[in-house]
């Protein structure tokens, strides 16, 4: 992350390090899911990121300037525009519950990207959730690059159908394996059920490849100790660091 450093005009001693931020206006907001989001900003002047980094993002109005979260760029580095894809928790009364409720026009603030989410090349990627934005964007570079994913296999863990992050993209991103697991219903075509070790079992693992997760805190503790329990060095798994 970048910052920019002040210093005291008396002894030039450094005093204070502040993050580069940047201030972004609301371009076009649309519905991905029943709670999700992709808003679209123009990319600012000097912004670069890699796939899979994240931004801290705040809304820039009064009383929201200093709650800042987490978000995923979901845009190819070289695009003009930035986009994020977010979802929405309504009975959380919080920052996403109003990122839900935004309108083009609306401002936001966001600082220099940061992340340990990188692509290391073909692997197999464990989401839950809102834990498939970083891979949105490794996805689609991988692609645009190469014009195939073969090697990557993504299986995407979600209560219900509808929670389907971005579903018809996903499954016809040419030579990448699409496993999705419900949990909360059972659906034709769709796994039921959760990733345990039962389920790493079947879909089978090869213990020297690369492993990629993102999820809440207790999924990705959960899986890689399941991981690690079957021959993974933690060396193996990419994940954000705590």
């Amino acid at each position: 992350m970048s910052f920019l450093w002040l210093f005291d005009r008396s002894d030039h001693a450094k005093i204070k390090e502040v993050p580069i931020s940047h201030s972004l206006t609301l371009k076009a907001i649309r519905p991905v899911t029943h709670n999700t989001q992709e808003l679209t900003f123009d990319r600012p002047d000097g912004f670069t990121f890699a796939p899979g980094q994240a931004t801290d993002f705040a809304l820039d109005k009064d009383g929201w300037r200093d709650e800042k979260r987490p978000f995923t760029m979901a845009s190819l580095p070289d695009a003009e525009k930035l986009q994020f894809v977010i979802k929405s928790y309504p009975d959380h009364d919080g920052v996403t519950e109003q990122i839900g409720q935004m309108e083009a026009g609306d401002g936001v603030i966001i600082e220099e990207p940061w992340g340990a989410i990188e692509d290391r090349g073909p692997g197999t990627i464990l989401a839950a959730g809102a834990g498939i934005t970083p891979f949105i964007a490794i996805l689609r570079a991988r692609l645009a690059d190469k014009g195939t994913l073969d090697g990557y296999r993504l299986v995407f863990s979600n209560s219900c159908e509808k929670d389907i992050i971005l579903r018809d993209e996903l499954s016809s991103m040419k030579g990448l394996e699409v496993i999705f697991l419900v949990s909360e219903e059972k659906v034709e075509g769709l796994h039921h059920g959760q990733i345990d070790g039962d389920f790493l079992d079947k879909i089978g693992l090869e213990p020297d490849s690369t492993f990629y997760m993102c999820g809440p805190p207790e999924f990705e503790d959960d899986i890689a100790a399941l991981l690690k329990e079957r021959g993974v060095d933690e060396g193996n798994i990419v994940r954000e660091e705590d």
